[in-house]
């Protein structure tokens, strides 16, 4: 697409106070450069719709410059208020004034859906405010259309239309860094800790947050329990208690209600276990913590992404184009027509207050309630789990290994992956073994190995004749945390499917779950363990910058694991503002750091002090670390110095971030569900007979589905020589990235083709793009 010459005028506001996300900057920053970067001039609107209708000082252009080191702080820095001037024909008409004051025709709207609304409406109503201004006839023709695009910032992740509204990730982070903190006090002198978030009308903060703690009970809006919930409750506390388990968690969102529509208070489910059962209970109210902090990766890439589509958007938008809403469906920035968004989510509170609460559920089109209930039990048997150097979260362990005896089948743990395969070490997983992992980093209690195909092929005749005895389908929750092992894993698979014409007992039902940081499996978009990698190296960054804070200007040159695949350093750059993002998928060479090194001489000529670089490990076997540097060290002299840091293993360890452990439950809690069906249709005789191409699989994320795909069909996706799928959607990233962080003080006509990259990827239908 061409870049028209004249300007545009893009501001950015949000208005209900109740809306503002922890993560609101990294859309505002993304807004301000990209509308730079396509020359337009860029205002805020400070204090929202109030700003709008008081106008004078609380609209003011910015520069790149402006939002400058904002990714990492909360909430938002042009600052929110309720305005109820705004609300009446004679606020918008004040607002309408001021815009047209300052030649501002395209407004970016960031809010819930009582900001989208009242943005539709001012629309609406914009050539007859204009007429009633009495403009001059020039002006109304040049400013009589108003251009509007919306992106959604609440944690409660309410607005139908998106998978994600900005600012819900990083409220579960504040949610499971408190349940994590009250896990280690509880286990110590057994208590049982009710605690309340956030969800007036939607229980998503409290559903998500109950599947990657492992609480024993949660209560949400959308799904009142039955009657006689407070014996079954407590029958369920005893019976964790009788397992030995020290303490007990309750999830409340604040909007629960019973089924005679009365509340649920996190007080009266605490009274009743301390009068029914004696146990000691404490409540927990989190309250505004979930709101503040600092923004999670996740929440730093989605807005950034939101806020260039909200930019490109208003560049392709004509006078018969409606508003429209930047939304997240999978993988894809998405654009859908806002009011039919804010009609559905209002839909939602409508069957909400009707008692329709499968209507509600089905509208909202998210999350699963039944995500919490029992499975029916199915085919008793025997199911294998084989762990192989997993860095994911034990919630894929765990759950796997409770929902396999929920369903009824005896659970055996291989320790030491295929190499305690071949030697056999075995033994059968109860429900209280698994205590305690919900949360931990690594595989729980079983230990690892990184797979080489020989060993595998060396295991086999001894895994053969152990299988004799025990038919067990095998689970595979891993495919290696080190980018090194991470196909060979997969590859290990393809061993034992190849076996089958040699061992009949390999004819049993095989999955494998993608987890390794690097997310290089081919047959998924995403992998457990990856979004903690990258929150990690987030998080490093942040501090990193933190620790120049009042010294010169300096430039920090960081190395990220991934092996040949720059995930991490890409997504990363993206999340922590890098300036550059080396990486293996994109050749680069002396000419293009030059180039980077020439571009942070300019940066830091200005008001910006930090400069941060990021190289994947195995980007360029020359172009080392230690080379790039040299090099940035040499060539800044006299403007800005160097440091060098090498993050290493730090990457793999530590708590697992929300994302993963909700994708392990999900992913776990699916792979019994198939392993179950495969048994039904081909148990025979006491013994598993299945040796078809599609009873081994690899269950992996596409877009927005879980999806299982044989093995033998993925080998033309991946290259094993450097351990990455030939395809990667996450490179259609790359100039994002490269947009938002190159100093722009003009236009540059060569910059044309990332815009045009970009737009080409552009989607403005849920089915196509993949910005």
């Amino acid at each position: 697409m061409s870049v028209s010459s004249h300007h545009f005028l893009i501001t950015v506001y949000s208005n209900n106070i109740l809306t503002i996300s922890t993560s609101m900057n990294a859309a505002v920053r993304a807004v301000v450069r990209m509308g730079i970067y396509v020359e337009a001039k860029v205002y805020f609107i400070y204090e929202g719709y109030q700003g709008m209708v008081d106008g004078g000082d609380n609209i003011v252009e910015v520069s790149w410059e402006s939002v400058s080191s904002i990714l990492q702080v909360g909430g938002t820095v042009i600052g929110s208020a309720r305005c109820k001037e705004f609300r009446t024909r004679e606020g918008r008409l004040k607002a309408a004034f001021n815009l047209i004051q300052r030649g501002i025709t395209n407004l970016c709207v960031i809010g819930g859906d009582g900001s989208l609304t009242g943005a539709n409406l001012f629309r609406e109503e914009w050539s007859g405010l204009l007429e009633e201004l009495a403009q001059s006839e020039e002006a109304v023709k040049k400013y009589v259309y108003l251009n509007i695009v919306g992106m959604v910032g609440s944690i409660d992740n309410d607005f139908c239309g998106t998978d994600m509204t900005i600012g819900t990730d990083s409220a579960l982070h504040r949610i499971i860094e408190v349940v994590d903190a009250i896990m280690t006090t509880a286990q110590s002198h057994q208590r049982t800790f009710v605690l309340e978030v956030m969800g007036r009308h939607c229980g998503y903060l409290a559903l998500v947050s109950a599947l990657a703690c492992g609480a024993d009970w949660v209560f949400i809006p959308e799904y009142p329990p039955e009657e006689g919930w407070e014996d079954q409750m407590c029958v369920k506390l005893s019976e964790n208690r009788a397992r030995k388990k020290r303490l007990n968690i309750i999830i409340v969102a604040e909007g629960a209600i019973d089924s005679h529509n009365k509340p649920i208070t996190s007080e009266k489910v605490k009274d009743l276990v301390v009068q029914q059962l004696g146990f000691d209970t404490r409540v927990t109210i989190l309250g505004h913590v979930q709101r503040g902090g600092t923004p999670s990766a996740f929440d730093r890439i989605l807005a950034s992404r939101m806020g260039v589509e909200a930019v490109l958007a208003l560049l392709e938008a004509t006078p018969d184009t409606p508003a429209c809403v930047v939304s997240l469906s999978g993988n894809q920035a998405v654009r859908l027509p806002l009011m039919e968004c804010v009609q559905m989510t209002q839909e939602v509170q409508k069957a909400m207050d009707e008692r329709k609460f499968c209507e509600a559920v089905r509208l909202r089109g998210r999350y699963d309630t039944s995500n919490h209930t029992h499975l029916s039990a199915l085919v008793d048997t025997e199911l294998l789990c084989l762990p192989v150097n997993v860095v994911g979260p034990g919630d894929a362990h765990a759950l796997f290994l409770r929902v396999g005896i929920t369903e009824g089948h005896n659970m055996f743990a291989v320790i030491d992956g295929f190499e305690g395969f071949a030697n056999g070490q075995i033994k059968e997983i109860s429900w209280r073994d698994v205590g305690g992992w919900t949360g931990q980093g690594g595989s729980g209690s079983l230990l690892t190995q990184c797979v080489m195909c020989a060993v595998v092929k060396m295991a086999l005749p001894v895994a053969s004749s152990m299988l004799y005895f025990h038919p067990c389908p095998l689970f595979i929750p891993s495919n290696c945390s080190h980018h090194a092992c991470a196909q060979q894993a997969y590859l290990g698979l393809l061993e034992l499917s190849a076996a089958r014409e040699k061992y009949d007992e390999f004819c049993v039902p095989m999955v494998m779950v993608p987890a390794t940081v690097s997310n290089n499996v081919p047959g998924s978009d995403f992998s457990i363990g990856a979004d903690t990698a990258l929150n990690t190296i987030t998080d490093t960054c942040d501090r990193i910058k933190q620790s120049a804070s009042g010294t010169k200007r300096r430039v920090f040159i960081i190395e990220t694991m991934g092996g040949y695949c720059g995930y991490l350093a890409n997504m990363g750059g993206l999340a922590a503002g890098a300036d550059a993002a080396y990486i293996f998928e994109e050749k680069f060479d002396i000419r293009e750091l030059q180039a980077n090194v020439e571009h942070l001489t300019e940066k830091m000529k200005t008001s910006i002090q930090r400069g941060l670089v990021l190289r994947n490990e195995n980007s360029n076997e020359n172009y080392t670390t230690d080379f790039i540097y040299q090099l940035y060290s040499e060539e800044g002299k006299g403007v800005f110095d160097c440091r060098k840091n090498v993050l290493g293993h730090m990457q793999q360890g530590g708590a697992p971030s929300p994302f993963d452990r909700n994708f392990g439950t999900k992913v776990s809690a699916k792979a019994v569900q198939w392993i179950s069906k495969k048994l039904r249709e081909t148990y025979r005789r006491g013994k598993v007979f299945a040796n078809t191409e599609d009873s081994v699989c690899l269950l992996g994320m596409r877009r927005r589905n879980l999806i299982f795909q044989p093995v033998v069909e993925l080998k033309d996706q991946a290259d094993f020589v450097h351990r990455i799928p030939k395809e990667q959607w996450w490179l259609k990233l790359r100039p994002l990235m490269k947009i938002l962080a190159k100093y722009k003080t003009s236009y540059d006509v060569s910059d044309s083709g990332q815009l045009e990259h970009v737009a080409r990827h552009s989607p403005k239908e849920a089915e196509t793009g993949a910005i």
